[in-house]
């Protein structure tokens, strides 16, 4: 038979008091104080015996009763209830405090806690984003407001149902991370991102969608009118002088008699003439090869040999190598060769007009390829338009060379920087790759 603690208590204080009650009775027996007399006294003392077993098993258990009834309020998150204080030298006290400061502390996290979801939940209502969470059978657990809004139902109708019954199996399966989806609530381009978290023991996956529609719309036009203001501006520079000199040479061919040099007039006026319509037909070239850029046809291509061999295509001027390790990338190896060739050329012009020096060299770092060219020219006047198409501060230049090699590093996931040189007067270009 078990008993339970209060009991086994008293039974523990009864058997520690039995031999001295039991005792006792003895020597009032064996001292002939007669029965009445021996009775009463023996009835005194088994009385006080077991009041004070009673009053030890009280004290002994309320304080743990105490303390049960608080932890029992904490876990019903009932954080009101807290245990009377003792002395704090006392291991009793110690114990009540240590349980007030631990329901103060769970106060404070659960405080905290349901702050931070708090917040959390009005940033998901208020985000442009749709956010949908489903369980392992990809029933929805949880969706935002704009969620609802794509979805055209409230989140009451939308709860514990199917991602197929929603129309979101294209989205929990794409093909690339953009696609375009189309919703009761509205159509368009789609960023998708999933991810996997755990909630009670079973993994859940948690899928936003980003509508990049408009964001894409007003790239594209900002695209648009930044082409035509560059294609305008060519356009007029070639035009213009065109236009102009076939007046003249319009108004050469009316004047009656004609002038003895005519002939070197209309000679000069169609060289220039065809000097512009050159300087255009480079233009569409050069635009057209930017346009028309194909995706990078991937090889393994050592580094060092494509260093070594665009270096010795440039004739004007020594490009010294600084060797780094031996690297083995996966890449284009002629749009590479086209990127260094860029790169070293821009170099050695700016170079030429100074009289300083070229110096390439690469190394390794967080595995990725890092490429440098250093020249020491005048340095970099205009580093804000560097990158765009068309820009150039070059006689004669196409503004492609910059334009083109940052989208072959893109292509290939890369990084393309151009910068001025903190160390000395000339610019600095470098190429990231990832291995």
């Amino acid at each position: 038979m078990i008993f339970s603690y209060h009991r086994r208590i008293m039974l523990l204080a009864l058997l520690a008091g039995a031999p001295g009650v039991v005792a006792s009775a003895l020597l009032l027996v064996a001292g002939n104080h007669g029965w009445l007399t021996s009775g009463a006294v023996a009835a005194l003392v088994l009385g006080l015996w077991i009041g004070l077993v009673v009053a030890l098993r009280d004290v002994i258990v309320r304080p743990l009763r105490t303390v049960s009834n608080v932890v029992a309020a904490l876990r019903e998150d009932d954080f009101s209830v807290r245990a009377r204080e003792s002395a704090t030298d006392d291991d009793l006290g110690q114990l009540m405090l240590e349980v007030n400061a631990l329901a103060d502390t769970l106060r404070s996290q659960r405080l905290g806690a349901q702050e931070a979801a708090a917040l959390l939940r009005a940033v998901m209502a208020e985000m442009e984003v749709g956010i949908f969470a489903f369980d392992g059978q990809q029933r929805l657990v949880l969706v935002n407001r704009y969620g609802e809004k794509l979805l055209a139902q409230s989140a009451a109708r939308l709860l514990n149902r199917h991602a197929d019954e929603l129309g979101l199996h294209e989205a929990l399966r794409p093909a690339s991370s953009v696609t375009d989806l189309s919703f009761p609530g509205g159509s368009g381009r789609f960023e998708v991102r999933r991810t996997k978290f755990w909630q009670g023991g079973t993994a859940h996956e948690l899928l936003v969608l980003s509508d990049i529609s408009q964001p894409l719309r007003e790239q594209e036009r900002e695209a648009w009118k930044r082409l035509i203001r560059v294609i305008g501006h060519e356009l007029n520079n070639s035009l213009a002088p065109i236009k102009s000199i076939a007046g003249s040479l319009e108004s050469l061919l009316d004047r009656t008699p004609a002038p003895d040099d005519w002939r070197d007039d209309m000679q000069h006026g169609l060289a220039v003439i065809g000097s512009r319509a050159d300087a255009l037909s480079r233009f569409t070239v050069s635009y057209a090869r930017l346009a028309r850029l194909p995706r990078p046809a991937r090889t393994h291509v050592d580094f060092a040999a494509v260093i070594h061999r665009v270096v010795a295509l440039e004739p004007r001027l020594r490009v010294d190598v600084v060797e780094g390790p031996q690297i083995v990338i996966n890449a284009d190896a002629d749009q590479l060769e086209q990127l260094l060739i860029n790169l070293i050329r821009n170099a050695v012009d700016a170079a030429l007009e100074t009289g300083g020096g070229v110096r390439t060299g690469w190394d390794r770092e967080d595995h990725a390829l890092n490429a440098w060219i250093e020249d020491e020219g005048p340095g970099l006047q205009n580093t804000a338009n560097l990158f765009v198409p068309f820009f150039t501060t070059k006689t004669g230049g196409s503004g492609i060379g910059l334009a083109l090699c940052r989208e072959i590093a893109d292509g290939h996931g890369g990084s393309l920087t151009v910068e001025n040189r903190t160390d000395r007067r000339g610019a600095r270009a470098v190429l990231r790759l990832p291995l």
